[in-house]
């Protein structure tokens, strides 16, 4: 019987040889390169570190979505999701340590960080909106029994605030409009988790509630002497990184303000899809009237926008109030401050994202 013939070797089909490729990376678990154009997450890729961004707004709907990872491999980085954190002052820690290395606030929390240390810079800014009819996002507000009707009424009492935050630089605002001394007031420092806790049980006689403390405290009954609104507050949100990140990978930094500025368009247009993302019960989830607010919030609010020449204007404005009062030992100039990333090797942002927008749509 004759000995049969070996078969000749195959080359492997393209597809094969292809799907083949891609179960052996995905057994290695490979990355990208960390050019711009390769997939993220290289040696020497940048990283993107956020606080967990709870169970609403544009992050939340960006984290569940995956958004942020596919528009950030494209520019050479990757994102990592860390934990929760009440404010930007409870978030010092974290930045410090380089767990967080980007994150929202307002110039007056940056300064007061900054006041200790130079390792962050505000790379964005959001202009403040100007429409009367939106909601209000902050009050200095008072028990409902409290027989304190104005801010002179708190002369001598216990107003709890977040040191070198906003709390503090509003209350500073509300006495010098109402020509109270700083001193006739004590301020009591304590972070937003650590204020709510204090005045409803007693301890401080009003609080400067910001952000999501305000609509809950109003919400049991405290009544409200003044809000931010009413005080010439030149204090605008703002987003902030760490240096190295800007120094070395502005176009990953650029990516994500420009991913954020989409996605709040889209929450101003639909701002229902960024509520409840995650859960639609439970304690993270809102309804009736909380939820009522954080939607006209979200059509009002504007949009993030790339740090500017008339900036500098905020910093200096509230640094000079920080200056008057003490908190800050010594000025902190916009140059120091603020980082152009337009101007620091990162693609320009299309006009439909760089461009803010007023208002509700």
């Amino acid at each position: 019987m004759p000995t049969p013939r070996p078969r000749p070797r195959v080359a492997a089909r393209p597809a094969a040889a292809a799907l083949a490729a891609a179960l052996l990376c995905l057994t290695a678990a490979c990355g990208g390169s960390a050019t711009a154009g390769g997939a993220g997450g290289g040696p020497g890729a940048a990283v993107i570190r956020l606080k967990d961004p709870g169970n609403a707004g544009v992050l939340a709907y960006a984290k569940r979505e995956g958004i942020l990872e596919r528009r950030l491999r494209a520019a050479g980085a990757r994102v990592e999701w860390g934990g929760s954190y009440a404010s930007f002052t409870a978030t010092i820690d974290a930045v410090r340590s380089g767990s967080v290395n980007v994150l929202e606030g307002a110039v007056s929390p940056a300064l007061g960080y900054l006041a200790n240390g130079r390792d962050i810079k505000i790379f964005a800014f959001t202009d403040p909106v100007a429409d009367r009819a939106a909601p209000y996002e902050d009050g200095l507000v008072v028990p409902a029994d409290s027989p304190a009707r104005s801010v002179r009424d708190l002369v001598g009492k216990q107003v709890a605030v977040n040191k070198g935050g906003r709390g503090e630089y509003l209350l500073l605002l509300a006495l010098k409009q109402a020509g109270i001394p700083a001193d006739r007031v004590k301020r009591v420092y304590l972070n937003p988790i650590q204020g709510a806790s204090a005045f409803a049980t007693g301890k401080v006689d009003a609080w400067w509630a910001i952000v999501d403390a305000y609509p809950q405290v109003v919400a049991k009954g405290a009544r409200v002497l003044v809000h931010g609104r009413d005080l010439p507050d030149r204090d605008v949100n703002i987003w902030a990184a760490r240096t190295e990140l800007l120094d070395r990978h502005p176009r990953a930094v650029s990516a994500f303000l420009d991913v954020l500025g989409e996605l709040t368009r889209q929450e101003k247009q639909d701002p229902g899809r960024f509520q409840n993302v995650f859960l639609k019960k439970g304690p993270s989830a809102v309804s009736g009237a909380r939820l009522d607010d954080d939607l006209a919030k979200a059509r009002y609010q504007n949009v993030p926008r790339p740090a500017g020449k008339g900036d500098a204007a905020y910093v200096r404005s509230v640094n000079d109030v920080f200056r008057a009062y003490g908190v800050l030992p010594a000025d902190i100039r916009p140059q120091d401050v603020i980082f152009d990333l337009r101007g620091n090797g990162a693609a320009p942002p299309s006009p439909a994202s760089s461009s803010p927008s007023g208002g509700p749509s």
